[in-house]
């Protein structure tokens, strides 16, 4: 049995390398009698201390795992077994494949860290960065109207010039060419709008 899966564990060994440990123990002499990518620095013959399974649930038929072990130097590990059993249903061999979590736990932390929330951008700053308030402007509009600059219409366009004017960007020198490129419009059809944006009401017609 154990030369008709040492193909199989060569195969889980090769995909898993460097991080996993395949192993094949003889349950009948509790004893290792092949191992690949030895991270435990066991050998053949070495005792298999099957014993721990019998303090484990099984996850299904035969298979145990996965449950956490450690190697000597403090690593864990992540280990999964199965008994094969024979053609009379007595455990012939129990294949075990242990895989090194450091690596992976190394990775989970820096994506965390990645992932945490954005400090706020300081006030102090950005305060006089009317750029900026201009890039966040013309992306909330956009955003709040389901649509991309490219797609807005006059109207919204005409919305979006008077919430700019209200922001106080258009008080900034050579505000308008900059508007334009964020709005993907010319400069005239900013002035436009924003003539529009400051023309007058007309007097209600008295009741």
């Amino acid at each position: 049995m154990a030369d008709r899966l040492a193909p199989v564990c060569e195969a889980i060994a090769r995909l898993l390398s460097p991080h996993a440990e395949v192993v094949l123990h003889d349950p009948a002499t509790d004893s290792v009698i092949a191992i690949w990518n030895p991270l435990s620095k066991r050998t053949v013959g070495d005792p298999s201390l099957l014993g721990e399974l019998d303090e484990l649930t099984p996850a299904g038929a035969d298979v145990y795992g996965p449950y956490p072990k450690s190697l000597p130097d403090g690593r864990g590990l992540s280990s999964v077994s199965a008994v094969i059993r024979d053609d009379e249903g007595r455990p012939d061999v129990v294949l075990c494949v242990n895989v090194d979590r450091s690596a992976f736990d190394a990775a989970a932390r820096i994506l965390a860290a990645f992932a945490a929330p954005v400090a706020a951008q300081p006030e102090a700053l950005f305060a006089h960065d009317w750029t900026e308030r201009l890039n966040e402007t013309v992306a909330g509009f956009v955003r709040d109207h389901a649509t991309t600059v490219d797609g807005l219409s006059k109207d919204q366009r005409l919305d979006l010039v008077a919430q700019l004017a209200s922001a106080g960007v258009f008080d900034q020198r050579r505000s308008v060419p900059t508007v334009a490129r964020a709005m993907g419009i010319s400069r005239s059809a900013v002035y436009q709008l924003l003539a529009l944006t400051r023309k007058e009401p007309a007097d209600a017609d008295p009741a």
